[in-house]
């Protein structure tokens, strides 16, 4: 078993020998050559055509390239045998270093069947596809402005990958007057350039330079790189210091204070850092006195007054100021110093007053004197020489009376009620300089005079107050204003009295003499009074008072307060009224006709009918407006003998009152008289169930009342009232005094009351009644026949309609 293996392991080892030797014999080298960069799929060479090979087989041979560092570059077509590109192939990068003559690409083709193994050579050509560029791209120099000319300072190279004339050719340098440069070539054939300074520096003309070098290649195109250079030229300490004038002349006030500020001199050196530092010190030129008198502060070059300079001692000062800056080779410059001493204006102008006068009345004449003062200088001169002077707003002025005494006159009215004090303030100035000055205030106080009318903010007042109301009652408060002070300040209110229907204004009304509280005495009712108009006075307590009168409207708002009073139908006892009807009656028949007044306003006395309890309400009907009954069917058999009718009269006040009145009905079946025959009875005494009686006493009933009529007539034209005239066939009906007709009717009047005529409509005829109304309430009815006959009168005794 071993004998066989090791056999087969022979055999494998013979074999892979010729297999070696086979490849051997069989290998060639193709050499190609591209230059670098080409696109992607260039064709580089038919590869199998150059070997020979054929192309058929090429896919079954199973032909391949090697890859290079995990990279193929190239590869052949199995369909014709092409050499192509799959990847750029940068020079640069395949041969990184510059000194190998050629860069080549060594690469092995292998295919099969029989095996056969092929060496490629692909030279890379170089491209000009780099542009120089230096490894700074900026250079700092540091160069002394004491460098002689000619001097040479080294700069870094630029470097350019590509090879042979693509690579660094010429270097330039932007224009500049003080350097230049040269270029020189390495042993490689590397080029390098140096700075040098052709231009001696001076820093103080310029600090810096700024330089650009520029690298090109021997390319076609020619490819660039730049480098900026920043010189800076370092000082050297070959500027004295030099101040701004040679000399100065200085103007200084006596008795300047110790430590003030005289002059500051100011030195300049060209130089920096510490050949620019100066400090300054007097020469040997300057007296000790000058020295004793002014301080020099080395390191700013403040003069300051070290002692109290006096104009009469000394009037000028010599002094000489080195500067000298701190090099190592110190250099420094001089200038001389004059200090003039002037006259000062030292003393200040005083102020006096003399006399006077506060306080003053307001009304005080102008051109008065109030006061008078003195204004004196101890200074000579213009410097003694004095203006005096108060503000311009003021109501007042000065004037000179004498030599530096002046009177303070009022020039304008004065008004306390508008500036009630005045604080003065008299200003006295020298004419030195700088001008010194002072000021007096004085203060004037304005005595009161009553030269104010009392004013109300308002000229006319108009003050509702409802009806009702309780006696004392605070209506308004009526104030006005006087600007005066004290007693001229202090008012009283009264009613200027006026009489109104034989009634004084202060019988109604009071007001409070102090505050101007106006106040009602009594109760108002609208229906009586409906509104006042008078006049109120505030009167000060100046002498002579002054006064002033306001004008007061009192409007009486009315208040539903009247109940509604029931006229018709009309009752003699209680609030009942019974009414006998045939039961014939047709539908639509007016049964009666309930009426009702009320004394309040128009909104207020708004009646409206309503039925409170009605037997049969499929048999009557109220008309809510003018308060008709009417039948709204004819009676049947079924229908009771005794119909009750309950109605209410209720006004459209709020809370609404009402009146109600109860009317039973009783239903006949035998046809009663016409109108014309029945006698008239008051309504309410139809009680007797007899109907021969009730006949009788209606017959005695009429003639009664014709002869009432009579006499009621008679006494009416000897009271020379005017008699009503007959109106034609109609209603019964009311007028009140305010225009609003409830029906249509007639009113009367005489001097000492109102008579009130209420219409009582019945089955039997016509009635009517007199009876006393209250004062102011004016409603008068009459009562007329329905037939065309004159109206009849009864002379019955007044009553009084009891209302619910």
């Amino acid at each position: 078993m071993e004998s066989r293996m090791k056999s087969k392991s022979l055999k494998r080892y013979v074999f892979a020998i010729i297999l070696i030797s086979v490849l051997k014999t069989s290998s060639c080298v193709t050499h190609y050559s591209i230059p670098e960069e080409l696109d992607v799929g260039f064709i580089v060479a038919n590869f199998a055509n150059d070997l020979g090979l054929d192309v058929e087989t090429l896919s079954r041979r199973k032909i391949r390239l090697d890859t290079i560092a995990n990279k193929k570059y190239l590869d052949i077509s199995k369909e014709t045998g092409e050499l192509f590109i799959v990847e750029r192939i940068d020079r640069e990068h395949i041969c990184t270093t510059k000194a190998a003559a050629a860069c080549v690409l060594k690469l092995d083709a292998t295919i099969e069947n029989p095996v056969r193994m092929f060496n490629i050579e692909l030279e890379i050509l170089d491209i000009n596809d780099n542009a120089p560029h230096f490894r700074r791209d900026t250079m700092h120099l540091d160069i002394s402005e004491s460098t002689p000319v000619g001097e040479r300072f080294s700069l870094n190279n630029a470097v350019d990958p590509d090879i042979g004339v693509n690579s660094i050719k010429t270097y330039y340098l932007s224009e500049s007057e003080h350097f230049s440069i040269e270029i020189q070539t390495g042993r490689d054939g590397s080029k390098f350039t140096d700075l040098i300074l052709t231009k001696a520096l001076d820093r103080e003309e310029q600090a810096i330079h700024n330089l650009i070098l520029t690298a090109v290649d021997g390319g076609v195109p020619a490819r660039s790189g730049t480098a900026s250079i920043i010189v800076r030229v370092l000082d050297t300490n070959d500027n004295a210091p030099q101040f701004d004038e040679d000399s100065y002349t200085i103007h200084l006030t006596e008795n300047s204070p110790t430590g003030s500020l005289v002059f500051k001199i100011n030195a300049t050196d060209k130089d920096e850092g510490s050949n620019s530092d100066l400090f300054y010190s007097y020469s040997l030129y300057t007296s000790e006195k000058t020295q004793q008198t002014f301080s020099l502060n080395p390191d700013n070059g403040e003069i300051r007054v070290k002692e109290i300079v006096n104009y009469e001692d000394f009037r000028v000062y010599d002094m000489e100021v080195i500067a000298t800056d701190k090099g190592l080779n110190s250099l420094s410059g001089k200038c001389k110093v004059k200090i003039l001493i002037t006259d000062m204006n030292d003393n200040h102008p005083e102020i006096s007053i003399k006399s006077l006068s506060s306080p003053v009345k307001e009304d005080i004449a102008v051109n008065s004197v109030i006061a008078v003062v003195s204004v004196s200088d101890k200074d000579s001169g213009e410097n003694g020489q004095v203006d005096i002077h108060i503000s311009d707003d003021l109501p007042f002025a000065l004037k000179e009376s004498s030599d530096n005494y002046y009177e303070l006159l009022v020039s304008e009215p004065l008004d306390r009620e508008k500036v009630p004090e005045y604080d003065i303030t008299i200003t006295v100035t020298d004419r030195g300089n700088p001008p010194l000055s002072d000021n007096e205030t004085i203060t004037l106080e304005l005595l009161d005079i009553n030269d104010n009318v009392p004013q109300f903010p308002q000229t006319f007042y108009t003050i509702p107050v409802m009806e009702n109301n309780a006696p004392g009652a605070l209506l308004s408060s009526l104030t006005a204003i006087d600007p005066d002070l004290h007693e001229n300040q202090y008012l009283v209110y009264f009613i200027i009295e006026k009489e109104i229907v034989n009634t004084s204004m202060s019988m109604l009304f009071s007001i409070n003499p102090e505050n101007g509280n106006l106040y009602a005495l009594k109760t108002f009712d609208y229906e009586i009074e409906k509104e006042f108009l008078f006049h109120i006075e505030a009167r000060d307590s100046g002498v002579p008072p002054l006064s002033s009168n306001v004008t007061v409207h009192i409007i009486i708002m009315d208040q539903n307060d009247n109940t509604p009073l029931i006229v018709s139908p009309w009752r003699a006892h209680g609030s009942v009224v019974e009414e006998k009807i045939p039961r014939s009656t047709d539908k639509g028949t007016l049964i009666a006709k309930v009426i009702a007044i009320d004394s309040d306003s128009v909104h207020n006395s708004r009646i409206t009918y309503q039925f409170l309890h009605n037997t049969d309400a499929t048999l009557f009907s109220l008309d809510q407006y003018n308060g008709e009954i009417r039948t709204m069917r004819m009676f049947s058999y079924r229908d009771s003998r005794h119909q009750q009718l309950v109605v209410i009269a209720k006004d459209n006040g709020e809370p609404a009152l009402s009146a109600t009145v109860t009317i039973k009905l009783s239903t006949v079946e035998t046809a009663l008289k016409s109108y014309a025959d029945m006698t008239e009875v008051p309504l309410g005494y139809d009680i007797f169930s007899d109907i021969n009686l009730y006949l009788v006493i209606g017959l005695g009933s009429v003639s009664f009342l014709l002869l009432i009529t009579i006499l009621v007539t008679i006494v009416l034209k000897c009271q020379k009232t005017k008699p009503s005239k007959a109106a034609p066939p109609c209603r019964n009906s009311v007028i009140s005094e305010r225009n609003s007709t409830i029906a249509d009717s007639t009113l009367v009047s005489n001097d000492a009351y109102w008579y009130s005529l209420f219409l009582a409509e019945t089955r039997k005829g016509k009635l009517v009644v007199r009876q006393p109304v209250p004062k102011g309430a004016r409603y008068v009815v009459s009562s007329l026949p329905r037939s065309t006959g004159l109206t009849e009168t009864s002379d019955s005794a007044a009553s009084t309609l009891q209302v619910k």
